[in-house]
């Protein structure tokens, strides 16, 4: 009789009530895939697009001017010299008759050549204001007295110690590709970790270690921003001081042409000056990605 009134022990038990919310449906794949697919064109589009609708407008700009100004040149027109001036832009037919192919690379040179001068000597000096107090200290003032000065104020100097004026333009890209580098350098240096510094003091580095391990790879970054901004200064500066010297090169071909009223082979010159910048600036901008893997902002 007691054995009838235990209860069963192979009874199931009563399930208490379930109180988690509900889950939500899953979103299929393919939805999601054909969402991601159309956020992708969509950028894409405003890639291309937006680009396009600038140039319109830009278009449209130089259209109205040239009904206001019947002496500007029209669209069509400058478009016309384009396709005539790059059908053959490395003829030569005197030192001053030559296609705008040459004077683009006499230009390139003149920048190279001052652009690698400044980086032989900015960034050494860049690091050594960073690195020591006393020749920061010691230079400060002097660049901060001589970087605000007009890189072109430097081209009478360039013309009088070097009595020629290609020697003299590659000075001014000299002196004002310099600062960048050396200010961004020395920035970089300053900025480098104190416990980077101490740990390397504990480990009795050498002086060329401490360069080569600790503060070139932590002021890289610093080093190509200055290097960047230093080409644009230069690429900028060639040509105004390619205006003042005279000889083969792309602000000389500017202002020659502005001499003969040739209108449309000036326009076609801005538009390949900022071409080739712009080539500079996003070839310097691929340099800085590869050495620091990571973003190099604009």
């Amino acid at each position: 009789m007691n054995a009838m009134l235990k209860p069963n022990s192979a009874a199931p038990v009563t399930a208490s009530l379930d109180t988690r919310p509900a889950r939500r449906p899953r979103r299929p794949l393919a939805a999601n895939s054909t969402t991601r697919a159309r956020q992708q064109v969509s950028a894409t589009a405003m890639k291309i697009v937006a680009p396009l609708v600038g140039a319109l407008f830009l278009l449209l700009v130089w259209q109205i001017i040239t009904v206001k100004n019947s002496t500007f040149p029209t669209p069509m027109v400058t478009l016309t010299e384009a396709v005539k001036l790059f059908s053959d832009p490395f003829y030569r037919n005197s030192p001053n008759d030559q296609g705008i192919g040459w004077n683009l690379l006499a230009s390139l040179q003149r920048v190279a050549i001052g652009f690698g001068l400044a980086a032989l000597v900015g960034i050494p000096l860049g690091f050594l204001i960073g690195r020591v107090q006393f020749i920061g200290n010691m230079f400060s003032p002097i660049i901060s007295l001589l970087k605000p000065v007009s890189p072109l104020a430097w081209l009478p100097i360039g013309l009088l110690v070097f009595q020629s004026a290609n020697p003299a333009a590659i000075w001014s890209i000299f002196i004002c590709s310099i600062w960048p580098m050396i200010i961004n350098t020395a920035v970089g240096v300053q900025r480098v970790p104190q416990d980077y510094m101490n740990v390397a003091r504990v480990l009795n580095l050498s002086e060329w270690k401490v360069l080569t391990k600790i503060l070139l790879p932590s002021a890289l970054p610093y080093i190509l921003t200055g290097v960047r901004l230093s080409i644009g200064t230069a690429w900028l500066v060639i040509v105004a001081a390619e205006m003042l010297t005279g000889g083969v090169g792309i602000g000389f071909w500017v202002w020659d042409e502005w001499n003969n009223l040739n209108v449309p082979h000036i326009i076609i010159a801005i538009v390949a000056i900022g071409f080739v910048g712009l080539l500079l600036e996003q070839a310097l901008m691929a340099l800085a990605r590869a050495f620091t893997y990571e973003q190099v902002s604009n």
